[in-house]
């Protein structure tokens, strides 16, 4: 998982100012008048709330940008306002559609093409931002919060002043949210009771030990090693005392506030299944696949390509344990193999993946563990992308709860790590992008990467295993032979065993792609989904309802992941096919890491401009791109 800068949803901000007018007036090239625009539009979108501003920006004066009130902004209810804001995005994707693409850089060409789509997308979610739920007992917004606020960065001390005031906006930021839950009831589209219980157990886990609360022990943790300039023994004391006191004063009864606002609206959703039974929910749905998901693509045949894919790992799956029939059993032993320590595993990764992926000099990046508190509700590791500004500190959480095999971890790790997030984040900021491209990103691109370079580190998590087995004096997976076809044999062995073991993960993703859908869009009960899982061997009645809850929870999540996997597969298939033996591995990783961040018609259509042989070539990008719903 990636902590974006782009932290809460952010309020389409514009200034009338920076529209096209003004600067044709000036006489500008159209590079410069696109840049200006861009410019300006990062600059609005920055300033929408002080958390976005400050994870993306460390120092916001040397960007021309001056700091507003202190605020955690509000989450709008009132129907004009989301009208209002498919206007302003209809107006932007009118202007940007006046640019003369031709005279445009092919790097400003491909920043047009991913806003146009941006804006177009945007633009149709129309009366269905009532489907919206910033609440969530995982990925809502009162869960994350805590996390987002303990990591703030203190880079001065008015980022200090900053922080504490910013935890007295709590309150009427949950303010704001409950008022839209009540605009949710009156149309209809209210959370079940169960999800409502549940938000209510994350917030009551968070607030029940008042006096000690992680967030005082992150903020003592700070202010010791903050330097700049360096506080005294006392001023840290006094600070924490203050901090303290605004989390017994304000953060606690901020919680307490949303728990008992949201009790007295339980009851009133009419609702406990997916959005297919919401008026509107199936156009919602659509419009999460597009708008984070990245893609355009009919729901069939999404559901069709997931369906292959399902097939396809299966059979590979059989034919593995046919040809060894012990490795299901052996599978647990492989899992548990890997004896390095997460640090290792980091320093190990960059040397593994070198064949495959373009080498990143000096990178720099910080290994923390999650605070013990925080182990319970937190993933086994996430990435926390650095300012704009500065590019550092890369830093990867490791939650050490013990819930992960070290193959598990290992792949992890490649996840947030290398060759994915961290490496795929700095990569991209060595290209010097616009900075409206760090804002406006999709998360399929950034989580469907992260999970197909998962597949390759499965695959690295073989020679780890081979390498200990014959160093060990006593291996579970060869005998004492030392000759080298046992080390042959053991490489096979451990190779089949990485590959069973992520395919079980692959397919595992894709079942829950497909219940996605069905839930969202089919309008499947919780019958049918135990049913469907009942049929690839899923029969603990607990578990099939945990899965059919959680994804109700949290539609198209799954999706960013696995159907973000599947594009990049097929785009190097079809970029193999295109090249045939001209096919460069390193080369169509990079290029991806150079585009970026992207919704997939884009990223498809420079990668084609790119991996077409020179006899074919299409001329690069003579005409926007813009896939129409």
């Amino acid at each position: 998982m990636s902590i974006p800068k782009k932290i809460l949803t952010l309020c389409l901000v514009f200034f009338l100012g920076i529209g096209m007018g003004y600067v044709s007036e000036h006489g500008l090239s159209e590079n410069s008048r696109f840049e200006s625009f861009t410019e300006n539009l990062f600059r609005a979108e920055v300033s929408a709330n002080t958390l976005t501003l400050h994870y993306a920006l460390a120092d916001p004066a040397s960007q021309g940008i001056k700091k507003s009130a202190v605020s955690l902004g509000t989450v709008s209810s009132d129907a004009a306002s989301a009208e209002e804001t498919a206007r302003l995005c209809q107006n932007y994707e009118k202007q940007l559609k006046n640019f003369h693409y031709s005279r445009l850089s092919k790097d400003n060409q491909l920043t047009l093409d991913m806003l146009l789509l941006y804006f177009h997308t945007r633009a149709s979610l129309g009366k269905n931002y009532i489907l919206d739920e910033p609440l969530g007992p995982s990925l809502g917004i009162q869960a994350q919060l805590p996390v987002l606020l303990a990591e703030y960065a203190f880079y001065t001390k008015e980022d200090i002043s900053d922080y504490l005031k910013l935890l007295g906006t709590i309150k009427p930021y949950f303010q704001s949210i409950l008022d839209f839950e009540k605009e949710k009831i009156s149309s209809g589209c209210f959370m079940s009771n169960t999800t409502l219980d549940r938000i209510l157990k994350q917030c009551s886990s968070f607030i029940q030990n008042p006096d000690s609360n992680y967030m005082d022990d992150i903020f003592a943790q700070k202010l010791k090693t903050f330097s700049n300039p360096k506080l005294s023994q006392k001023d840290q004391e006094e600070l924490c005392t203050y901090h303290h006191k605004l989390i017994i004063q304000q953060v606690i009864p901020a919680y307490q506030e949303l728990v008992s606002g949201l009790k007295t609206l339980r009851g009133s959703g009419k609702n406990s299944r997916g959005l297919a039974y919401f008026e509107g929910g199936r156009a919602y749905y659509l419009y999460l696949l597009q708008s984070q998901t990245g893609t355009y693509v009919p729901v069939k045949k999404i559901e069709q390509r997931l369906s292959a894919q399902l097939l396809k790992d299966y059979e590979e799956i059989q034919t593995l344990l046919k040809a060894d029939p012990s490795l299901a059993s052996s599978l647990s032993q492989y899992s548990t193999a890997i004896t390095l320590t997460p640090s290792q595993m980091l320093e190990k990764l960059p040397s593994l993946m070198a064949g495959d992926f373009p080498e990143l000099k000096n990178t720099t990046y910080e290994l923390r563990s999650v605070h013990e508190s925080m182990k319970s509700f937190l993933s086994p590791a996430f990435y926390l992308t650095p300012p704009v500004d500065t590019g550092s500190p890369n830093v990867i959480y490791i939650n050490d709860s013990g819930r992960s095999t070290s193959l598990e971890l290992f792949g992890t790790l490649a996840h947030e790590g290398f060759p994915g997030h961290l490496y795929q984040t700095v990569s991209f900021s060595r290209s010097k992008p616009a900075n409206i491209r760090y804002l406006i990103t999709s998360s399929g691109y950034v989580e469907g990467w992260a999970t197909y370079v998962e597949s390759y580190a499965y695959q690295y998590a073989a020679s780890l295993m081979t390498n200990l087995s014959r160093n060990s004096a006593s291996s579970d997976f060869h005998d004492s032979d030392t000759s080298g076809k046992s080390s042959t044999s053991n490489m096979s062995s451990a190779s089949n065993a990485t590959r069973l073991a992520w395919l079980n993960r692959s397919m595992n993703l894709c079942i829950y792609s497909l219940i996605d859908i069905g839930i969202h869009y089919r309008g499947w009960e919780q019958a049918r989904v135990a049913a469907f899982l009942k049929a690839f061997g899923i029969t603990n009645a607990s578990a099939a309802s945990e899965i059919y809850q959680y994804i109700v929870e949290t539609p198209g999540n799954y999706l960013k992941y696995y159907w973000g996997y599947l594009n990049f597969l097929d785009l190097k298939k079809s970029c193999q096919n295109s090249m045939g033996a001209d096919f460069d591995l390193k080369k169509f990783h990079r290029k991806i890491m150079e585009i970026g961040p992207v919704q997939f018609p884009v990223l498809e259509k420079y990668l084609k401009q790119e991996f077409t042989p020179s006899k074919k070539e299409l001329p690069a990008g003579s005409s926007p791109c813009l896939i129409l719903a």
